[in-house]
């Protein structure tokens, strides 16, 4: 084993390698050379750098190191694919599940219910050393038509939510470590988004969701979670609100998940995520970014890819600066595998790996933000 001593010179050694090299990328840019000469040299660098794997610690070894978690969320075809499931097992210690409990996927009937890619993400974390963050029990979206074309009386609307969360959460019982249980319950303008849930049950949904889990399983931490909150603003003071009510009725929420789904075009100001993590951990409550991706216009510029790797940097940094922030995660990991292509036209390459699964200007920002505190 190696000693304290000697594994802070090593990271010494690989921090100042990859800061020569964001260097050199940096400084082929503002000389304004050709794209393919810096294609090439960043090849020859990312070969020199596989040769160095060995010093330079993945980011879950440098995570832990600062009690945080660090991961992406999964689907379990995937975990077939040996490239795939190396990387995520090497870098990573928590997965999110991406798809695999959504309710369509996971509850498509009234009294059917599938597990199995659950049970292939989970099994998988759990032979790697991961946590798992399950996703997620109450959304208005990703519901099979049995729900969405439901006519049940409030009672039956009830029984139909507390089964659900009761069976799902009670089946992995001390095996997830954390929960989205009410995900995008806020609607842009501050107000409850009109689901099913809203309409049908009544704004006391959220309570009751936070409630079953625990019942289910009171190991377990619960989040709320959003898009387009994690700043300051109209709809990230609804969610303050929200969850401050919740915390003085004394329901069991745990924290808040910041999806954090940005672009280099529109993305929240370092100073605005902190306030906001501040005042929702003054609540008591742990912070997680639950689904981060950084999205360019494509093709994307080398220069967008150093603005990339700055916006990760900024935001991991506000996360480490604060002892509620405790999980930083991405939704996905390599290019090859997102889901932004298909939502957003013209836009893509918004992870920290590229499509040949080789390392971006994001993963070195990152790794090297890990190194440096």
């Amino acid at each position: 084993m190696r000693s304290p001593m000697a594994f802070k010179k090593e990271c010494l050694i690989a921090g100042l390698i990859i800061g020569l090299i964001i260097g050199c990328m940096l400084s082929f840019i503002v000389m304004g050379r050709e794209v393919d000469e810096l294609r090439n040299q960043v090849s020859r660098l990312r070969a020199e750098i596989e040769q160095l794997r060995g010093v330079v610690p993945p980011l879950r070894t440098l995570a832990e190191k600062h009690g945080i978690h660090i991961g992406a969320a999964v689907e379990a075809n995937l975990l077939r694919i040996k490239e795939y499931a190396e990387i995520l097992s090497r870098e990573f210690n928590v997965l999110t599940t991406e798809n695999a409990l959504k309710f369509e996927r996971v509850h498509p009937e009234r009294n059917v219910y599938s597990f199995s890619e659950a049970d292939a993400i989970i099994s998988f974390a759990e032979a790697n050393g991961m946590r798992v963050r399950g996703h997620t029990l109450v959304w208005h979206n990703q519901l099979p038509e049995w729900v969405t074309r439901g006519n049940y009386s409030r009672e039956e609307w009830i029984s139909i939510l507390r089964d659900h969360i009761t069976t799902v959460v009670s089946r992995y019982r001390g095996r997830v470590y954390a929960w989205d249980v009410v995900n995008e319950a806020v609607d842009e303008d501050g107000s409850l988004r009109k689901t099913v849930w809203l309409q049908n049950i009544g704004p006391e949904y959220i309570e009751l969701a936070f409630k079953w889990a625990h019942e289910a399983d009171p190991q377990a931490l619960l989040f709320y979670n959003d898009y387009g909150a994690e700043g300051l603003g109209v709809k990230s003071d609804a969610v303050y609100n929200l969850v401050k009510s919740l915390v003085e009725k004394g329901v069991p929420i745990h924290g808040v998940g910041l999806q954090m789904h940005v672009s280099t075009e529109y993305y929240p100001a370092p100073q605005d995520i902190a306030a906001n993590i501040k005042r929702l951990s003054d609540l008591g409550l742990e912070i997680h970014v639950t689904e981060m991706d950084v999205r360019l216009r494509l093709p994307a510029k080398p220069a967008d890819l150093v603005r990339q790797a700055e916006i990760y940097r900024d935001v991991l940094m506000v996360c480490l600066s604060s002892e509620k922030c405790t999980a930083f995660v991405m939704w996905g990991f390599t290019d090859r595998y997102s889901w932004i292509p298909g939502f957003f036209s013209g836009y893509g390459s918004a992870l920290i790996f590229d499509e040949n699964y080789d390392p971006k200007p994001a993963y070195y920002y990152i790794l090297k933000s890990l190194m440096s505190r």
